[in-house]
């Protein structure tokens, strides 16, 4: 997975103001909306869109891990081959990338649910995760 990828898969996240600034209504304009029902409707296309990256982004990390797993049991056998250190590196890094992503993905998710939150509240209470 590419930076590039998971930026596109985050477009609801960087668009989460304009998307609630577009479809919940201020107070003169309550009765001409279902605010409710729209605030309810992106929640649910927020949550959605966090779990798919969370899949993607833990499914990459598992991925990578069995190949430097692999790299690692090579490297043991043959500790000169300097292909198989270039490549055990470049999949360490990537692997490294990936955790972070987690971080990263942390934060947006944050930034989204608060921002909803704060339009949405009145109008919408997402049920409680158990």
């Amino acid at each position: 997975m590419t930076q590039e990828v998971l930026k596109t898969m985050r477009s609801i996240d960087d668009r989460i103001v304009h998307s609630l600034n577009t479809t919940v209504p201020t107070a003169s304009f309550s009765s001409r909306v279902d605010a409710s029902q729209t605030c309810k409707q992106l929640y649910e296309s927020l949550l959605e869109a966090h779990l798919s990256r969370d899949r993607a982004i833990k499914t990459c990390i598992a991925r990578t891990s069995e190949v430097v797993s692999q790299l690692r049991e090579e490297r043991a056998k043959d500790s000169d081959n300097m292909t198989t250190l270039r490549l055990l590196r470049k999949e360490q890094t990537k692997l490294k990338l990936m955790r972070s992503e987690l971080n990263v993905e942390e934060v947006v998710n944050d930034r989204s649910l608060k921002v909803f939150s704060e339009r949405c509240r009145i109008h919408y209470m997402p049920p409680t995760v158990q």
